[in-house]
């Protein structure tokens, strides 16, 4: 299975080939409708009154469509977007450049803005509430405090992990978002939308099986497509057919609730190793040979969604539902024991 298939981080092909198909106004965005609608009131009272919108955060899991939200905004707006990530603005230097160039009433989207470090977090205090920038001048006794105003601007702040947000940088955010994984009807809708944009002849059932299996997540989804396409291709077939997307989904391992290698061998190892749980994420990782970071952020929340972990005070516990789905029995006192294989 190629790597990273199921991980909704994205890597430099991921971005040029959403680029593509990236929705630009919010009558093209699919799913998140009450996030959606919230915006549009949002924006349409801002233009009104010729004002530049209020800073946005929207967090949750990676590849739900936080990026394209800020693109969206920008575009209604009609103003200009700038981006950069918490990472890359290492010294608040970095940071004063980019918003003493920032056009009036413009967008500066910041992507994993819980990784900003604590000096330059600093520095957006007061540029999002006062919109002015305090610089020091000079070094030893001649330096100075000095005083920038900023033109009115929006940020829009994107983050996996908002409980790592420093207190009075989230309490500056009029607007706040959580995204949630999409129902099987929208991330099907998106993928057929997809398909018509890279003219790929894909039929509504074919469509369907791929969101089933997506994850709940936009990008993921669009993966799939890409790689159903592939499999087509060498088997020599013009359309996508529903035989042909189960044919390559099983190749891929992306079982019918969308869990990959990773999703079952995180499972297994709870229930075979550590009798069903509870077990730390700290050895759980250890076990699997993977960051804490990639558990918790990308592979943990869709398990927790689904149902087929629990996260309890003592650590991780498989579920009733995996024991189903995985071929082990249920035992008494397992979480989820009373609901169906379906249930959970």
């Amino acid at each position: 299975m190629p790597d990273n298939l199921l991980q909704s981080t994205r890597n430099p092909e991921d971005a040029r080939f959403e680029e593509g198909l990236r929705p630009r106004l919010l009558d093209e965005y699919v799913g998140q409708a009450k996030i959606t609608e919230n915006l549009a009131v949002f924006i349409a009272a801002a233009r009104a009154r010729a004002e530049s919108l209020d800073h946005v955060l929207f967090f949750g899991p990676p590849g739900l469509g936080k990026t394209t939200l800020a693109h969206i905004v920008a575009n209604e707006m009609g103003v200009p977007l700038q981006i950069t990530s918490g990472p890359v603005l290492e010294r608040a230097g970095d940071l004063a450049a980019i918003l003493t160039n920032i056009a009036p009433g413009g967008v500066l989207f910041v992507d994993e803005i819980h990784r900003l470090g604590p000096a330059v977090a600093e520095i957006l205090y007061p540029a999002m509430e006062d919109f002015s920038l305090d610089l020091v001048v000079g070094t030893g006794p001649a330096a100075r405090t000095m005083r920038l105003t900023l033109p009115r601007f929006t940020l829009i702040g994107a983050t996996t992990r908002a409980g790592l947000l420093p207190a009075p940088l989230r309490d500056r955010f009029g607007i706040v978002h959580r995204l949630d994984f999409y129902e099987s009807a929208s991330l099907s809708h998106i993928v057929r939308r997809s398909s018509g944009l890279l003219a790929i002849d894909l039929d509504d059932d074919s469509a369907e099986e791929i969101a089933r299996r997506s994850r709940g997540t936009p990008r993921i989804a669009n993966r799939l497509l890409r790689r159903v396409r592939d499999f087509a291709h060498a088997r020599g077939e013009r359309r996508v057919t529903l035989e042909t997307a189960r044919f390559g989904l099983e190749r891929l391992e992306v079982d019918a609730f969308g869990l990959d290698e990773l999703d079952r061998r995180l499972l297994v190892t709870v229930i075979e190793q550590y009798a069903g749980g509870p077990v730390g994420l700290k050895a759980l990782a250890a076990t699997l040979g993977e960051d804490q970071g990639t558990l918790e952020d990308i592979y943990e929340p869709y398990l927790l969604q689904t149902g087929f972990l629990q996260r309890t005070p003592r650590g991780r516990v498989a579920t009733a539902r995996a024991r189903r789905h995985l071929g082990y029995p249920v035992e008494a006192g397992t979480p989820g024991e009373l609901f169906d294989a379906e249930g959970g």
